[in-house]
């Protein structure tokens, strides 16, 4: 079987053998109980962590998105985000199918949405024809945006426009352990603004499957109820939640490293005439580039027929996405290639 280098997305890791073997020793029990010691540890953790009261473990960022907009939202509701959010183009319709709400998108930059663009959008409490403002989302850091930092300036001002308005705000924050390690920021200085927060544990930290929602204790009793309607309770979960908690503990500070070696690749892009890139989005750990001299599929074919892999992203662009299964000589490697193809 061939090997290929694989930078379509931090979601292809694999659970490393310390990860297996914590996830081996793993004490159960029954979750659906509220009795897997396991995964309360996880969710006991991720809260401190988060900086919030209380915290349950889900199945995907999907799930977790979607219970938190469920629980903030009443059929009929709106919320406002970026048009390039995840959970207006990557969540199959879900606000829609699931919970009866419909998504505002603005057009942002880099997937960054301003107060003074939201303002004039929130529908005023008066208008009973109208759809009701109910929630702003965020999304940090940014998939479609290049994997961008907010600034707490930013969040500040939202933040503030959610009080003025009696609004939930809401943090998909799938990629948030890389936004703090970017900024420096530990990441409860983002999450204390919001009302509600999904945390991924299965890209850049390496665990094979999960996310965190976390809020008060109020939202998670009602988080908890949604997530067994929605068929997500799980049983005997202590031996993913494992892979979650060893994730947390020993796989935050190298991410680090993944935004290193994304610069790397993102500098000889810049060198090569054939592909355009914005430096100033290169943040954390995903790039967004677009050839010139060749499609993005016909890109994408070449790149995988020489060993690596890429993905599409926004039209015309294509995604490298760096992770923990990617070593130094994965990246000279690809950059290798990209200068072959795009020569």
């Amino acid at each position: 079987m061939k090997k290929y280098i694989d930078l379509r997305s931090d979601t292809v890791t694999r659970p490393s053998a310390a990860m297996r073997k914590a996830m081996y020793e793993a004490e159960v029990g029954d979750d659906v109980f509220q009795e897997d010691p396991t995964a309360n540890q996880l969710q006991e953790y991720a809260a401190e962590l988060l900086g919030k009261e209380a915290a349950l473990f889900v199945s995907s960022g999907v799930l977790g998105n979607q219970i938190s907009l469920n629980v903030l939202t009443n059929p009929g509701d709106e919320v406002i985000c970026d048009r390039d959010a995840h959970i207006f183009n990557y969540e199959s319709g879900s606000p829609a199918a699931l919970s009866g709400i419909q998504l505002y998108p603005v057009e942002g930059k880099n997937g960054v949405i301003t107060a003074d663009q939201v303002e004039p959008l929130i529908r005023p409490t008066s208008a009973y024809y109208m759809p009701r403002t109910k929630v702003i989302e965020i999304e940090n850091t940014h998939n479609r945006g290049g994997g961008t930092v907010w600034s707490i300036n930013e969040i500040v001002k939202l933040k503030e426009l959610t009080k003025k308005h009696n609004l939930y705000f809401h943090l998909d924050g799938a990629r948030i352990w890389n936004a703090s390690v970017a900024s420096g920021l530990a990441v409860k200085e983002y999450t204390k603004y919001f009302d509600t927060v999904s945390a991924c544990l299965s890209k850049g930290l390496g665990a094979p499957v999960g996310s965190i929602i976390a809020g008060s204790k109020e939202f998670i009793k009602e988080a908890f109820r949604v997530r067994k309607a929605w068929g997500g309770g799980m049983r005997q979960v202590g031996i993913l939640a494992a892979a979650g908690l060893y994730a947390l503990e020993n796989n935050t500070k190298r991410l680090i490293e993944d935004h290193r070696r994304a610069k790397l690749i993102a500098d000889a892009i810049n060198e090569i005439p054939n592909l355009e890139i914005d430096m100033n989005a290169v943040q954390t750990n995903i790039l967004l580039f677009k050839p010139l001299n060749i499609s993005v599929e016909e890109s994408i074919k070449r790149c995988k027929e020489k060993g690596i892999l890429f993905s599409p992203g926004k039209i015309d662009l294509i995604r490298a996405v760096t992770h923990l299964d990617v070593t130094d000589e994965d990246i000279t490697e690809a950059i290798k290639t990209l200068k072959e193809v795009f020569k």
